[in-house]
């Protein structure tokens, strides 16, 4: 049985964009979540998620996997991109689409 460590590392691996999120983007769970989300889906690119409400073992090595203390957390081709103010920032100075774009084809 993998561990949870390894979990993630498999889902950041096979997945161009991911993003760990509180509830999934259709029903986001917390205002950042849903923030995030929106902007991700503001570019027109497909992208994985992992609600991190239902899967608590995620939840709680996520952090440590990725030196990052918060949720939502973007992945872009195994590197983390960070949480809901670096996304926001991105997408407003319109970065977020030329990152995206090098992961995944528009949808």
């Amino acid at each position: 049985m993998a561990t949870t460590q390894e979990v993630i590392a498999q889902q950041i691996n096979e997945n161009p964009i991911i993003l760990y999120m509180k509830g999934s983007p259709n029903q986001p769970q917390c205002g950042f979540s849903a923030k995030t989300s929106q902007c991700i889906m503001a570019c027109g690119f497909r992208f994985a998620f992992v609600d991190v409400l239902a899967n608590p073992d995620i939840r709680s090595e996520l952090p440590k996997y990725g030196n990052w203390p918060t949720f939502p957390q973007l992945w872009v081709k195994g590197e983390l991109i960070g949480g809901c103010d670096i996304v926001v920032d991105l997408h407003e100075k319109d970065e977020l689409k030329a990152i995206l774009a090098e992961a995944a084809p528009a949808s």
